[in-house]
């Protein structure tokens, strides 16, 4: 009768090479968990130890000893995004009126934005799409005022609007809607060109004759409706339609 064969020593070595994997890995989280929480001195001890003749040691990063929050160096609280974007109101506020275009700019500030109209012949002649060097004057002044707050914008907004050529209306309204989506991309690139902010904030929109603020009754009422508007939003804030910004403005 012949005998079945026993198994070779050391099949079950494997599960030694396994529990060591095992507790590597513990190992490896429990060092991880042990730094979740840097201390300042230790960390400054650390970094000093593998940069010696370094002057200054660079902090990356740092603890809030009020909230208990992470903090990135550089990086506004809630607070001051709001009272910087705050400050861009009065900032524009102060410029329209030292540049003598209060008749010819209208502002309101409102939760998390800013909304800017700019009247009639400002930026445009007639029938033309081209800005003119007064128009780039004031986008000059815009731009480098934006410019210090743009870490707090969320999006700026370019409208463009035109109008009824009479009161009977008497427009192509094909030619109607690409003047208005023209005369926005040009204003949307020339901030482009000469702001900081960031491109894919840049949105520009052309409504042609169909966002009305006044009747096509009168030549003064028609010229109202011939604008440029900008719509500039606060980081965090939530969206909204340009009716409800007309409501929030009662237009």
């Amino acid at each position: 009768m012949r005998k079945r064969k026993s198994a070779p020593e050391g099949g079950g070595n494997w599960m030694d090479t396994y529990g060591d994997m095992v507790t590597l890995l513990l190992c490896f989280f429990v060092l991880l968990y042990s730094i979740s929480t840097v201390d300042q001195a230790k960390w400054e001890m650390i970094v000093k130890s593998f940069n010696p003749d370094a002057e200054e040691v660079s902090q990356i990063v740092m603890k809030d000893a009020k909230d208990g929050k992470d903090e990135v160096p550089g990086s506004l609280t809630d607070k001051e995004a709001s009272e910087e974007f705050d400050e861009l109101y009065e900032r524009l506020k102060a410029s329209v009126k030292e540049e003598g275009l209060t008749a010819k700019v209208e502002l309101y500030k409102g939760d998390g934005y800013t909304f800017v109209t700019f009247r009639d012949e400002i930026f445009f002649d007639g029938n033309s799409s081209v800005i003119k060097p007064k128009g780039k004057k004031v986008l000059n002044i815009f731009a480098d005022i934006i410019d210090d707050v743009s870490g707090v914008i969320k999006e700026i907004q370019v409208l463009g609007h035109t109008t009824q050529a009479t009161t009977e209306g008497n427009i192509d309204m094909n030619i109607d809607r690409v003047l208005s989506a023209e005369r926005a991309a040009r204003v949307t690139v020339y901030l482009q060109q000469k702001s900081k902010i960031s491109p894919e904030k840049l949105v520009s929109v052309g409504y042609g004759q169909y966002r009305p603020i006044a009747p096509f009754n009168t030549e003064e009422n028609r010229a109202k409706n011939r604008r440029v508007e900008l719509i500039i939003s606060k980081s965090g804030s939530v969206e909204k339609s340009l009716d409800q910004y007309y409501s929030e403005m009662d237009r």
